[in-house]
């Protein structure tokens, strides 16, 4: 029986922007696809909504968290300063919902009062209190890295 890939869930909101979609976005979705993944990118997965019916957001935010619910695991991007609202809802259901869930940060701003974490302490509550750095990105090319907690999921 062929083994089936995993299924991630990106968390962004570079769909936001033509710009970061057409620029940004495939690099990560191509990133994650080179261990084997399946992508689900909610921006590309709702492409088809049309945005004068009304009702489109809540369809699109139910869509949303259903394949959070259905993915295997949730890759989140967290810049700014705070990071994307949605992006945090969708983390926390994850965390929720027990699936692994992997960061990518590599905005050098603090957002916190922590000194151990460079965001506030419950963006990190669903990650290993040791070891949590692993599952910590913060450039595209460590997605890929084979000592760092994604490709080990990812390729186990």
């Amino acid at each position: 029986m062929p083994v089936t890939a995993k299924t991630i869930y990106l968390a962004s909101p570079l769909g936001f922007s033509v710009e970061s979609r057409q620029l940004l976005l495939p690099r990560y979705v191509e990133a994650l696809q080179a261990l084997g993944l399946r992508v689900w990118e909610p921006f590309a997965r709702n492409a088809g909504v049309d945005l004068d019916q009304p009702g489109w957001a809540y369809a699109v935010s139910q869509q949303c968290l259903q394949d959070v619910r259905e993915a295997d695991g949730l890759f989140a991007i967290v810049n700014g300063t705070p990071p994307d609202e949605g992006v945090m809802v969708e983390l926390g259901v994850a965390f929720a919902l027990a699936k692994p869930v992997f960061l990518f940060r590599d905005d050098f701003r603090r957002c916190t009062d922590s000194d151990h974490y460079p965001l506030n302490l419950m963006v990190y509550a669903g990650l290993p209190q040791q070891g949590w750095e692993s599952y910590v990105h913060d450039s595209i090319d460590s997605i890929g890295a084979p000592d760092k907690a994604l490709a080990q999921w990812a390729l186990g």
